[in-house]
């Protein structure tokens, strides 16, 4: 009879489910999506000149500072080209301008000569010692002395240190030089190889795309959202970002672009996020999570999500327990997360409801409850798992 009377206060007392109650907690509202890191800074390495690659010594993956050399070029014609405007430059200075002036001063006694020779003439003509003829080839090597004169100083002015035939040469010898330099191209930035498109031995032109820099500094992660999670987003908005090759080594990030338009065909917004500072590890088009803080509550009445029942927007209805006896009560949702959302209006704290919002109990059947450990909820806000919508990306 004992045993009989104890099944039957049991069954009055009705089933045994598990239940929640609500409590009040730190709560972090984050919407979660997957998107690719994006280096915003690209550059395109060329060459200026036609040549044939002699060698490569970079290649995908290589990070690079500011001028490396990247490529080779076959330079044999325009070194011997160097070569001999750099000798016509030194015989410039040992010889020819030595020569030059050593000209000039041969030219110079060559005309006191004939300068004296001039008047000795003239005294003999004077007493008609010579003929006219005579006197008129004196003058005349002198006027040439003259000329060979201004001849050798004209020429050692432009020989002379600084002079046009040194400033010539030196110009020629630069711009040979710089024909020689395109021969070696070389990176002008730092950052990382992401692209090669040559090879040792290939004919390449001006203008072609040898090689393409993602430039160190600037990385972005892009991530395209469902629209409707843009009312919960706004600029410099802080994350969490993890990458599917290093899962254990996350990295903080921000919102630093919310796109003006919606892809009419996905339903989503495209948002930029700055990554400050870059890990090593990131490497462009990496696949990446990011945990976008969009609220948070220093404290707040919170209930798991498997408690809430028929949601419509900020509405819901969840089973609460009231001696002993369960009743649909409808409840107002502030803050929604996926593992729990954050209760502002129908509840109040140490309320006991439901897990299962779906039960098919009428209201007012008798249940004994079973409440869930309270540390089990609690972890799940530690991990900071709460959601808006979790996103995915195309």
């Amino acid at each position: 009879m004992l045993a009989v009377g104890f099944a039957l206060f049991r069954w009055w007392q009705g089933p045994l489910l598990p239940s929640y109650t609500v409590q009040s907690m730190p709560l972090v509202q984050t919407v979660v999506a997957t998107g690719q890191v994006v280096t915003v800074s690209r550059t395109q390495v060329g060459s200026e000149v036609t040549g044939v690659v002699l060698e490569r010594l970079v290649q995908e993956g290589d990070r690079v500072a500011q001028g490396d050399l990247l490529l080779v070029l076959r330079s044999d014609d325009v070194a011997a080209q160097v070569r001999q405007a750099e000798t016509a430059l030194t015989e410039l200075a040992t010889s020819t301008r030595p020569q030059a002036e050593v000209a000039l001063a041969n030219a110079q006694v060559q005309l006191t000569q004939a300068r004296g020779n001039v008047e000795r003439r003239r005294q003999l003509a004077a007493i008609s010692a010579i003929s006219a003829e005579e006197m008129a080839q004196a003058e005349q090597a002198e006027s040439q002395a003259k000329n060979n004169l201004e001849a050798a100083r004209l020429k050692a002015a432009a020989l002379q240190e600084g002079g046009v035939e040194e400033t010539l040469l030196k110009e020629r010898v630069a711009a040979l030089q710089a024909q020689f330099n395109k021969t070696e191209v070389r990176s002008q930035v730092a950052g990382t190889v992401l692209t090669r498109d040559v090879e040792t031995g290939d004919l390449i032109q001006p203008g072609q795309t040898l090689f393409t820099i993602a430039v160190d500094g600037s990385t972005e992660i892009r991530v395209p959202l469902d629209e409707r999670n843009l009312s919960k987003l706004a600029l410099q908005q802080s994350a969490m970002a993890i990458t599917d090759a290093y899962p254990d080594q996350p990295f903080p990030a921000y919102i630093n672009f919310i796109a003006p338009s919606v892809d009419p065909q996905r339903g989503t917004v495209e948002v930029r996020l700055t990554v400050n500072p870059l890990p090593e590890f990131l490497r462009q088009d990496m696949t990446v999570s990011v945990n976008i803080e969009t609220d948070r509550r220093a404290q707040a009445l919170v209930l798991p999500n498997d408690a809430l029942g028929s949601v419509q927007g900020d509405d819901a209805v969840v089973v609460l327990l009231r001696d002993g006896k369960i009743q649909r009560q409808k409840v107002t949702l502030g803050l929604r997360g996926l593992a729990m959302s954050e209760v502002i209006a129908g509840l109040s704290i140490g309320d006991e409801v439901l897990a299962d919002a779906a039960t098919s109990l009428a209201d007012g059947s008798r249940v004994r409850i079973e409440s869930q450990k309270a540390s089990l909820i609690q972890s799940v806000h530690d991990k900071n798992l709460a959601s808006v919508l979790p996103e995915t990306s195309n």
